[in-house]
């Protein structure tokens, strides 16, 4: 093997690395250092706001390898991003690599103990995040991990007085310094869907049903965007949502447009990219688009506002309730906060980041912007 550098952070032994045949004397040379685990399974829409800290760990170790085990259902988002050398899909092709490879730097960020026994188990110089006890309790593995780990068993400290965004609290968990660098996400762009100014996310993970929008609260601001902006709302979503937009469709057949819902989460992405501005609970959709640069108007019921970062593109609307947060999935509530949303509030938002979005301007800037009209004359 003294022909090949395999400690260069280009060379895989698959295929060439593209910058020619002679490995020894190459003058692109780049020792994979540290190689770098980073565990992140559960959530999709976590997995997706976990590749703001791809760049913190770049500046860091400039040289780093970074590997990333997930599930297979949240791979494709990862793979084709510049900064992750290897997606690992969590199965027993993953587990047999993983008795191979070593690692100078694992960061596990989830507190699961599936993910936090990994992280114990494979072999790696050093360890952060969180990972299990022998009884198999999660632990917090660096005394930078304690305050997010701390903040997880208290639920006063994370509904009522943190205000820090989850990709700050987790660069900090991880020992990395957080720069609001934004999510990564790499898409094949295609010039031939048509666009559209508004989509509206009607999806959500089947655990958190309640950050699915009261169907109410739906037809009402769809009937007010389609009749302000003059086109139709492009419904979005995944296979879970066809009750839904089938609905809508019947209840506002010239004012919705739905798309595909059973072609795969890439192609979700590709839906949510025609857009300029999406409407959506705190939801994979909703990270979606916070990666691609959309502008977003994100109500919140069910879960924390303070943790999402829409960074600078978007306006949060918070349900008229004064139980949430709460984190639960059923509620015993007469009317769900789903339903409890001010629809006016939506509508003035939506148009707020348009003209924002299509005037280059902070939404600061144009918040109460009710004399804006969409389709000026």
């Amino acid at each position: 093997m003294a022909k090949y550098r395999t400690d260069c952070r280009f060379f895989s032994g698959y295929r060439p690395c593209g910058f020619g045949e002679d490995c020894m004397d190459c003058g692109d040379f780049r020792p994979a250092t540290p190689e770098v685990l980073l565990i992140n399974l559960d959530a999709m829409g976590d997995v997706l706001r976990t590749t703001a800290l791809l760049p913190a760990i770049m500046r860091q170790h400039p040289n780093a390898r970074i590997s990333w085990l997930t599930r297979t259902r949240a791979a494709p988002m990862l793979r084709g991003n510049p900064l992750v050398h290897r997606v690992l899909e969590w199965g027993p092709d993953a587990f047999a690599a993983l008795q191979v490879l070593e690692f100078d730097l694992v960061l596990n960020a989830d507190k699961s103990l599936a993910a936090g026994s990994m992280a114990m188990s494979v072999k790696a110089a050093e360890r952060r995040g969180f990972g299990v006890d022998s009884s198999g309790a999660i632990v917090p593995l660096n005394d930078e991990a304690l305050h997010l780990y701390e903040l997880g068993l208290n639920n006063h400290a994370k509904f009522n007085l943190n205000q820090r965004t989850a990709p700050d609290l987790l660069a900090e968990a991880l020992g990395f310094v957080h720069e609001r660098d934004g999510y990564s996400l790499s898409l094949e762009r295609s010039s031939t869907l048509p666009k559209h100014r508004v989509g509206l996310n009607t999806g959500c993970g089947a655990a958190w049903p309640l950050k699915r929008m009261g169907r109410r609260v739906c037809v009402e601001l769809i009937d007010r965007l389609a009749d302000s902006l003059g086109e139709p709302i492009l419904l979005l979503g995944g296979p879970e949502d066809d009750a839904e937009h089938q609905f809508l469709l019947a209840e506002l057949p010239d004012k919705v447009v739905s798309t595909e819902l059973t072609r795969g989460v890439m192609q979700g992405a590709s839906d949510v990219d025609r857009c300029d501005v999406v409407v959506t609970g705190d939801s994979l959709g909703m990270h979606m688009a916070i990666a691609l640069h959309k502008h977003v108007v994100a109500w919140f019921g069910p879960t924390c506002p303070a943790e999402i970062d829409l960074y600078d593109r978007g306006v949060k609307v918070l349900a008229e309730v004064d139980c949430a947060p709460c984190y639960r999935s059923v509620c015993d509530q007469p009317r769900f906060c789903s339903d409890r949303i001010d629809v006016p509030t939506l509508h003035q938002s939506v148009l707020d980041c348009l003209h924002a979005r299509e005037r280059g301007q902070a939404i600061d800037e144009v918040r109460g912007a009710s004399w804006w009209q969409p389709n000026p004359v």
